[in-house]
């Protein structure tokens, strides 16, 4: 992997974080549509179901999820599905094609056995007092906190994928891609100019914090490289700057992002990059 990391413009970002910003995880037109059962929802939801380059398990999608998929085909946002790109514990990311663009679809589990990774990064943040144990309230905040992390990383500078939509538990967002297949992360490629990646992630980290946050699970897995630039990418978890484990979770990326640079042969630390991160001058 060569080339030069070219930064991001950042705009004008104000205040600390978007802590104190609604995030609504009442019903939303999906669980109505789910309910309702109309017939063209119907004949949506087993055309879908039975197209060969989308299996659906039903463990995965329960009804209001299949509802959320059509209400953001009647918006526009996605006009036909192709294949999987990645599938993981807590959700499934698809392609879809949004006019001549390809888009990704992520689609978070409802009934996922184990919320427990999730809840350490919700609870303590104002804005999601009172979800309780509810699973399908705890997956919607947290596809919305991943929307609105992803917009303020935006605004800061960082490049991340655009956010596009959210409806439940489905988000949809820019297709990081290199040559038509998904960008490969940095544990995947030759890092040919680590001198120059390290400052670049560095400085994304610094902007991120400056922006009222923290990423929360950074590292070489988390980065992907397109077209002369390091995208950072899953920020479902990443908390504001007054979380109660924001600093824990500050010194955890710095360290994995240090020893990944370390073994790229630079004298890096995680002290060192923490201390870069949190200056006001960076």
């Amino acid at each position: 992997m060569t080339g030069e990391f070219e930064l991001v413009e950042p705009e004008a970002v104000d205040g600390v974080g978007d802590e104190w910003e609604e995030i609504d995880v009442e019903d939303t037109e999906a669980d109505r549509i789910a309910r309702q059962r109309d017939r063209e929802f119907s004949e949506f939801r087993k055309r879908i179901k039975n197209t060969e380059r989308f299996k659906l398990e039903e463990s995965v999608f329960d009804e209001a999820t299949y509802a959320a998929i059509y209400k953001l085909v009647q918006d526009g946002y996605i006009d036909a599905f192709g294949g999987p790109i990645s599938t993981g514990k807590e959700a499934n990311v698809y392609t879809a094609k949004a006019g001549d663009e390809t888009v990704a679809v992520k689609v978070y589990r409802i009934n996922a056995s184990d919320f427990k990774d999730m809840r350490g990064y919700l609870d303590g943040d104002p804005r999601f007092e009172g979800i309780g144990q509810d699973k399908r309230k705890v997956v919607m905040a947290w596809v919305r906190k991943e929307f609105a992390n992803l917009k303020r990383a935006q605004k800061a500078g960082v490049r991340v994928p655009n956010p596009i939509a959210v409806e439940r538990n489905v988000l949809v967002m820019e297709y990081i891609a290199t040559d038509g297949d998904r960008a490969k992360r940095l544990s995947e490629v030759d890092v040919e100019n680590p001198e120059t990646a390290y400052e670049v992630v560095a400085e994304y980290m610094r902007r991120l914090y400056d922006a009222g946050l923290v990423h929360g699970d950074l590292s070489e897995y988390n980065i992907v490289f397109q077209d002369g630039q390091l995208v950072v990418i899953d920020l479902g978890q990443a908390v504001t700057k007054h979380h109660p484990n924001a600093d824990e979770f500050l010194e955890r990326d710095c360290e994995n992002v240090a020893a990944f640079f370390s073994r790229q042969g630079m004298a890096a630390t995680g002290e060192e990059l923490c201390e870069f991160v949190v200056s006001e001058d960076g």
